[in-house]
């Protein structure tokens, strides 16, 4: 294969700014999974499946994301699959948020309209997040990989944190007029910053340089088979199934856990997701600050900072189970501080070893590489947020004790946790112990996102 021409790299600069896009982004997605699931599980009453499913779909749907990556690839832009995805998201999401509202006088339209918005929140997310973090570990000099990926998700977080602060304020007294013109808003502001953001920050660039077979159907098809065929790069496939499936089985039911068992209105329980994120920020930068103090930036570092991540999201999530059986006894707001706090911890991590894996061969097919490890975390929340709501409504069923229905479920997910851990150090095996990741330069990487 011909080597690609150079591509100009990214500054400190945009880095932040493909960051908005992120925060963008996220302020849209936070709406759509944690404040819609709520409304349909506690306010209109209907079984914890449905938002699971539909939420479902839309990961689902991001199981094409290898294939919006290469036709990015193949043209050699990537901003316009960003607007373009950023406008689909934010469509969808009022749609969303609409539907929502029918659910509670006209069910079966509500649901109808629901799923064929959540289709489409799942093709925005997908062609403007897979070509977001591709543009990022394309453009990024290898020395700035592992700091840039900490920055972009920071700022995701932030995008979720400030979401749920400021939204929370403005659904409470809760009216569904209020969810839908909240979440127009929220979309629209979004939007526009992500818009701004891309504009003229791929100014200079080459296209992509691929042979005529990687233009063709059988091109994709092969490049796919040939990443796969890598071990590391199937090996983390497999870790980061694993791990997003513990993360996601809790996503759609922590908010209807705060609003059954502790009495949360929406306002309190879209606040207490920010507090959450909140510690998903701090502990982005608390690994952040630490890999760059202590000057580690090799394998064996980041695998440990990954495991050590995973299995503090088990005893967090085995403290969530214990908070589900005894009840508001517990404190629940420090718990999912504690469960955010550990999650950023393994993220930063693993984001790092994803960023530097992408971009290793020098072929410009990031995005192919960006849509396989995104279509296994699409997949693993399909799959992991309808199973936890459905073994909520199952259990419930059963034994008709909502305690125990979400005691079951933060346990095994904390389970799962631990095997991510062991996980983390079976990809770490795939290669030497002295591969070197990139560097956190000192004094470059806060402040963040």
């Amino acid at each position: 294969m011909n080597s690609a021409p150079a591509r100009p790299t990214l500054g400190w600069l945009g880095v932040i700014r493909l960051g908005l896009v992120q925060s963008a982004l996220g302020a849209i997605i936070i709406i759509c999974t944690s404040t819609l699931n709520r409304v349909m599980v506690v306010e209109i009453g209907l079984p914890a499946m449905l938002p699971g499913a539909l939420v479902g779909l839309h990961y689902g749907v991001q199981m094409s994301r290898p294939h919006w990556g290469h036709g990015a690839d193949v043209g050699g832009k990537r901003a316009p699959w960003i607007i373009g995805g950023m406008a689909t998201l934010g469509l969808g999401a009022t749609g969303a948020a609409a539907a929502t509202a029918f659910m509670a006088s006209a069910p079966w339209l509500g649901i109808a309209l629901a799923m064929l918005a959540f289709a489409v929140i799942g093709v925005g997310v997908g062609a403007a997040g897979t070509n977001l973090l591709a543009l990022l570990a394309a453009r990024t000099a290898p020395s700035r990989k592992a700091a840039a990926a900490a920055i972009v998700w920071i700022m995701m977080i932030f995008g979720f944190v400030l979401t749920a602060g400021i939204s929370s304020q403005f659904l409470d007294p809760f009216t569904y007029t209020r969810l839908v013109v909240v979440t127009a808003v929220v979309s629209a502001i979004a939007f526009s910053i992500a818009v701004l953001a891309v504009l003229g920050v791929e100014k200079g660039a080459a296209a992509s340089q691929l042979s005529p077979a990687a233009k063709s159907s059988e091109g994709f098809k092969q490049t796919l088979a040939e990443i796969w065929s890598d071990t590391a790069a199937r090996r983390f496939t497999i870790f980061v199934f694993v791990s997003m499936l513990a993360y996601s089985a809790q996503d759609l039911i922590l908010e209807p856990f705060a609003g059954l068992i502790y009495g949360y209105t929406p306002g309190e329980s879209t606040a207490m997701a920010g507090v959450q994120n909140g510690g998903v920020l701090l502990g982005m930068i608390a690994t952040a600050i630490i890999g760059t103090t202590i000057g580690k930036s090799r394998a064996s570092f980041m695998r440990a900072w990954t495991v050590g991540g995973c299995l503090a999201s088990t005893l967090a999530l085995f403290a969530l189970a214990g908070a589900a059986w005894t009840g508001p006894a517990w404190p629940l707001d420090p718990l999912v501080f504690a469960l955010g706090l550990a999650n950023g911890a393994f993220a930063v991590a693993a984001i790092g070893s994803m960023m530097t894996l992408a971009s290793a061969a020098g072929d410009q097919r990031e995005g192919i590489r960006m849509g396989l490890w995104g279509a296994s975390q699409a997949i693993a929340f399909a799959i992991g947020g309808f199973a936890g709501a459905a073994a909520l409504d199952g259990v419930r069923a059963l034994l008709g004790d909502p305690s125990i229905a979400f005691t079951t479920v933060f346990a095994v997910e904390g389970a799962l946790f631990a095997v991510a851990a062991g996980l983390a150090l079976w990809v770490g095996r795939t290669s030497a112990d002295d591969m070197t990741l990139p560097a956190l330069p000192a004094g470059d990487i806060l402040p963040a996102e």
